[in-house]
């Protein structure tokens, strides 16, 4: 089960987020549902169309299926996603 506490170690694909600040500043605000991910990048389905947000620079407000609302530092996402699901919690920042 997904928690606050154990959400960077789970699969982000299928959850709702919002990019609740960004170095670019056309990036901050863009919400929709996490489509796809790779090391560096979260691809989110917006109303707009598909949008890339580099992790490294960006923080995320992601909505747990219980509708808790979980902010996450994107620099602690950068890994590839099946690595940062196995590691052990002492080796995530």
């Amino acid at each position: 089960m997904i928690t606050p506490q154990n959400v960077v170690r789970h699969e982000l694909i299928g959850l709702k987020v919002r990019v609740s600040r960004s170095l670019n500043p056309a990036q901050t605000g863009i919400s929709g549902l996490i489509v796809d991910e790779s090391r560096n990048m979260l691809v989110i389905d917006t109303i707009c169309g598909v949008k890339k947000i580099q992790k490294k620079y960006a923080a995320f407000d992601l909505r747990l299926p219980d509708d808790t609302l979980v902010r996450v530092d994107g620099s602690v996402l950068v890994m590839r996603p099946e690595n940062r699901i196995s590691m052990r919690n002492k080796n995530l920042r």
